[in-house]
């Protein structure tokens, strides 16, 4: 044989070699999630096991859901673990997932100050907002388009409140993640709509107490989506199919309903298996 054929095929076969390693090591995906997952210490107790299990790393993208989501019709990410039904069905019916899997809930809860200016204290939620509107209190919203957000949003309209013809007097748009949100909060005294699982794993409390709990209507529901590769043929679905596949699994399941801030269950699992 020709000596530079053997030269060139020895430099392919090398090359190979030697890229193998960087490929079968490059087991990571991108997943766009929301602001609770991460600041409530979820994330920092799943992704381990996760990785235990898989030997696959997640690197998290902490946005609001509506930012989550569109980080995903970007294709900027693999997956995406958000909490707004209505917007997670809008993102199957446009093709960039083909499925939604419901993952967990827990609640969302109102926080504000022990004394409660408003006298809004309760588990009615339209009339505690009704109270906290008619009282001028200060009352902080996140305003990033996150389900957070999106609940807020609905909330007010279910307590006849038109946010589009005027806001209340004290009501004051941030446009910040959960955490930010509770710390605005915590300076000025104000009410805010948060999800308990953030609420209890924030430190900077304050005056700050839960003032309205326990009304249905809180219901907060997580759910998980593999995006499309017909719409992104680059992103890693076979990855992020493991990482679905987990967290709906009994293992995931259970180490969702384990994590636990004080002896408190921050989120319930309710995968449909």
């Amino acid at each position: 044989m020709d000596l530079k054929i053997v030269r060139r095929l020895c430099l392919v076969a090398l090359g190979a070699v030697l890229a193998a390693p960087a490929w079968s090591q490059d087991k990571s995906i991108v997943m766009a999630s929301t602001t609770s997952t991460e600041q409530s210490g979820l994330f920092g107790h799943l992704l381990p096991l996760f990785k235990q299990a898989s030997g696959i790393d997640v690197r998290v993208v902490a946005v609001g859901t509506g930012q989550a989501l569109d980080t995903g019709r970007r294709g900027d990410a693999d997956i995406v673990f958000v909490h707004d039904t209505v917007a997670e069905e809008r993102f199957v019916a446009e093709g960039f997932a083909t499925r939604r899997l419901p993952v967990m809930y827990n609640d969302f809860v109102v926080v504000g100050p022990k004394s409660d200016p408003a006298r809004a204290k309760g588990n009615d939620i339209a009339a505690a907002l009704n109270k906290i509107k008619a009282s001028g209190a200060p009352f902080i919203s996140r305003a990033d388009k996150s389900g957070t957000h999106a609940a807020e949003l609905r909330l007010w309209k279910a307590a006849g409140v038109d946010m589009a013809a005027a806001k209340p007097a004290g009501y004051k748009e941030c446009g910040c993640g959960m955490g930010p949100a509770l710390n605005m909060g915590t300076a000025t005294n104000a009410y805010v709509l948060t999800d308990r699982g953030t609420w209890l794993s924030f430190k900077n409390r304050g005056e700050l107490a839960i003032v309205v709990e326990g009304d249905k209507r809180l219901f907060n529901q997580y759910g998980v989506m593999v995006v499309n590769p017909a719409k992104h043929p680059h992103v890693k679905s076979a990855l992020a199919q493991q990482f679905a596949d987990w967290v709906v699994s009994a293992a995931g399941q259970k180490a969702i309903s384990d994590y636990k801030i004080d002896g408190q269950q921050l989120f319930f699992p309710n995968a449909e298996r």
